[in-house]
């Protein structure tokens, strides 16, 4: 006999997980009533037993069978002993007042052992001596490792290649070609591991902070591309293409206290060089490092308007460049004079 706060699955199997360790043993069969912690869906013939009752029972190696609706006599010895144990043992404590669950246990333990152990009515013994007797050699030994309440839950791989545990809070990130397919969620109070098709393809240590839990295998190349970026790793880009623009990325991170906020302009700049003639591309950044010009507008702007051209001469001048000579054009000369 004993209090706990509520019938939830977590409370009920806490308590019957005390109940077969205090009989040191698990019988073949459990009989329970037909409560939300125990049965699903009532039915005369076949009910439907709670996920994690059956999970409980599979461990402790017996069958659960619910009494029928409205039908006490399937369960008639337990409702006897609900009667006696409010004679016993709740209306001998009705007057103390208790601060706590382990107070109230304490007393139902004390009181229980006492009834158990009080000589039986026209019986030469008590009731813990017929219990060691002829039911305790009876009972299966109890598995070793403590049982685990294990949770479910059935949801889609999202766009990121994670999926949400909202009871947490938290993303787990799934291998991404799994993107949009169901997957199975089974978690415990440590373990989360994510079944796509029947199969474990994930399995991460259980966060209660809201935030995400990831692996770098199970991201593609663009996620990756993004949790690599550093200042080292785009000077090592620019410097396969250009030196010219290895210079200025160099200039970019010298500049910035937040190596973050330049990695945009280094990505439009490498999109840009692969979109370019190489020389013509070689001369607008050496023309942007002797002008001080270091944004993506401004050396776009350069390539579009043939800037670069101005000073050089026709042997320098890239074929293609369709460079016009005319008056109206001065020259850097001009205006630095």
């Amino acid at each position: 006999v004993m209090a706990v706060p509520s019938q939830r699955s977590d409370d009920f199997l806490y308590a019957l997980g005390c109940c077969l360790n205090h009989l040191g043993g698990s019988p073949k069969i459990v009989v329970t009533d037909n409560l939300k912690a125990s049965v699903v869906r009532a039915d005369r013939y076949e009910p439907e037993i709670n996920r994690i009752m059956e999970d409980f029972a599979n461990h402790h190696g017996f069958v659960v069978v619910p009494t029928r609706v409205r039908k006490p006599r399937d369960k008639a010895a337990v409702e006897n002993e609900v009667k006696i144990a409010y004679r016993r043992i709740y209306a001998k404590l009705r007057d103390r007042t208790f601060f706590s669950l382990e107070q109230v246990n304490a007393a139902f333990a004390e009181k229980a052992l006492e009834h158990n152990q009080t000589r039986m009515q026209q019986k030469e013994y008590c009731r813990q001596e017929k219990f060691l007797a002829e039911e305790r050699p009876l009972l299966k030994e109890l598995p070793r490792e403590a049982f685990e309440v294990k949770y479910y839950a059935c949801l889609t791989v999202s766009v990121n290649n994670c999926v949400y545990l909202a009871r947490d809070k938290h993303y787990y990130s799934v291998p991404y070609h799994y993107i949009g397919e169901k997957a199975e969620i089974i978690y415990t109070r440590a373990l989360v591991r994510i079944f796509v098709r029947g199969e474990c393809v994930a399995t991460h240590r259980r966060s209660l902070k809201p935030g995400y839990t990831t692996e770098k295998d199970h991201m593609g190349s663009s996620h990756n591309f993004y949790r690599n970026r550093s200042p080292e790793f785009y000077i090592k880009e620019a410097s396969k293409r250009s030196q010219c623009l290895t210079e200025l990325f160099r200039l970019f991170f010298d500049k910035s206290e937040v190596p973050g906020i330049q990695y945009r302009r280094c990505d439009g700049l490498l999109s840009l060089q692969r979109k370019t003639d190489p020389v013509v591309f070689e001369r607008v950044c050496r023309y942007a490092l002797d002008n001080g010009i270091y944004t993506y507008q401004s050396i776009k702007k350069i390539i579009d308007t043939r800037v670069y051209l101005l000073n050089m001469s026709a042997d320098e001048i890239p074929k293609g460049s369709n460079n016009i000579k005319h008056g109206n054009i001065r020259g850097r000369e001009y205006y630095a004079g």
